[in-house]
């Protein structure tokens, strides 16, 4: 899938710059073209450099956060929820443990952490599903839910927009928190509609009701803010809860005997390790990117939603961030590189960037995840897993389009 869609990037450049060429008359196209190409490349070692630096802090932290038993807290906070909402699983099932543990890592953004977590679940609840090919009600919730993204601290968000230039990289914190939690609540009630879950069991209430009081009072105050008022406020909340979950990790890890310093250096040469992985995949996509942006295909595209949307009366400034909600649910280094793309032309702090930036944060690549998750255990008929995920992922980019005009419009 992700050959295709990076060879259809550069077939359909080329048919492009060949009708500007021979048709336009635009001679200068392909040498635009190439030296976007050149310019792509450069800046794809430009945001390394910060990732490097980013993943390489963050890691180190998150290992001190496992070893100070954070992660297997969170899980055992989770458990009694999954095992309500997973009725076919046995009490005590080691399944249960792995979902929540991969819940929990991918909250904290231990993406590492998550997936392999969260493929060793998804085998032992293959364990407990009577088909060898066709997915289980638990199966397609757990993939479901993890499809929703749910994270509660973006960082890899705010290091692309500190690479860029903005001036307060957590600007986009809460319109993410918000967006994401649409994403995952729809992700879970169209679950819960297609499998006929009781949601209102004491035990899953006991969880969704607090949730839904906070979230509600907490959109409530937010309600009465003016735009100023709730950039800064997502400003203030963003820099503070980074800040401190390092020191609640630090001060746990201190209290718990971790030598906080070594599990730090051991997280942060795995932070290396990742960031000098990503380099490749995030050259090739931004080459090919800059290559159809160059062409005048991507214009030429946005132009025609654009001119639909004006159609329809709606004001188009979302528009210039919409490639990057397209391309997300079969890539995520293709949205990456699409909001990166997006931040260089039309500026960091933008609103086409700060939709981009929450949409990316607020949504999950639902295709790779269903490849991954169920090609681990030779899955082959995902039942409603699809038309919900999907559902979950354009709940997470309508709630990102509206967030931003709330916050920023």
């Amino acid at each position: 899938m992700l050959n295709g869609l990076w060879l259809g990037f550069f077939v359909v450049a080329t048919v492009s710059a060949l009708a500007q060429w021979l048709v336009g008359g635009n001679h200068a196209i392909f040498a635009a073209m190439v030296e976007s190409i050149f310019a792509m490349a450069k800046l794809s070692v430009e945001v390394m450099v910060l990732l490097f630096g980013t993943l390489t802090l963050w890691l180190g932290f998150l290992r001190i956060a496992e070893k100070a038993g954070i992660v297997e807290w969170l899980a055992k906070a989770l458990g009694p929820l999954f095992s309500h909402l997973m009725p076919e699983v046995p009490r005590g099932h080691p399944a249960i443990g792995l979902i929540t543990l991969n819940f929990a890592a991918n909250a904290l953004g231990l993406d590492n952490a998550a997936t392999p977590i969260g493929l060793k679940a998804m085998r032992s609840l293959q364990e407990l599903n009577p088909s060898q090919t066709v997915a289980s009600n638990a199966q397609i919730l757990f993939l479901v839910l993890n499809a929703s993204s749910l994270t509660l601290l973006p960082v890899t968000i705010f290091m692309y927009r500190a690479q860029q230039g903005a001036a307060d990289p957590t600007l986009v914190f809460l319109p993410i928190l918000l967006a994401t939690c649409a994403s995952s609540l729809v992700g879970l009630f169209s679950v819960a509609v297609m499998q006929r879950l009781r949601l209102w069991d004491p035990v899953v209430l006991a969880y969704l009701i607090p949730g839904a009081l906070i979230l509600g009072g907490f959109m409530a105050v937010l309600a009465g803010l003016s735009a100023t008022a709730l950039a800064g406020l997502s400003s203030i909340l963003g820099n503070l809860t980074l800040f401190g979950l390092i020191m609640l990790f630090l001060v746990i890890g201190a209290l718990r005997k971790v030598k906080v310093y070594e599990a730090f250096v051991e997280g942060a040469k795995e932070g290396f390790d990742v960031a000098k992985n990503l380099l490749p995949y995030l050259v090739a996509m931004l080459c090919a990117i800059g290559v159809l942006r160059a062409s005048g295909a991507l214009d030429f595209g946005l132009d025609g939603i654009r001119h639909l949307v004006q159609w329809a009366g709606w004001d188009t400034r979302f528009v210039d961030a919409l490639p990057t909600a397209m391309v997300k649910p079969f890539s995520g280094s293709a949205a990456r590189a699409m909001l990166i793309e997006t931040m260089k032309t039309q500026g960091v702090d933008s609103f086409p960037a700060l939709v981009a930036a929450t949409i990316q944060g607020s949504t999950e690549t639902t295709f790779y995840v269903l490849a991954v998750y169920f090609g681990a255990v030779n899955i082959q008929r995902a039942r409603h897993a699809v038309g919900c995920a999907l559902l979950a992922e354009l709940a997470g980019v309508l709630a990102a389009i509206g967030v931003c005009y709330w916050f920023f419009g």
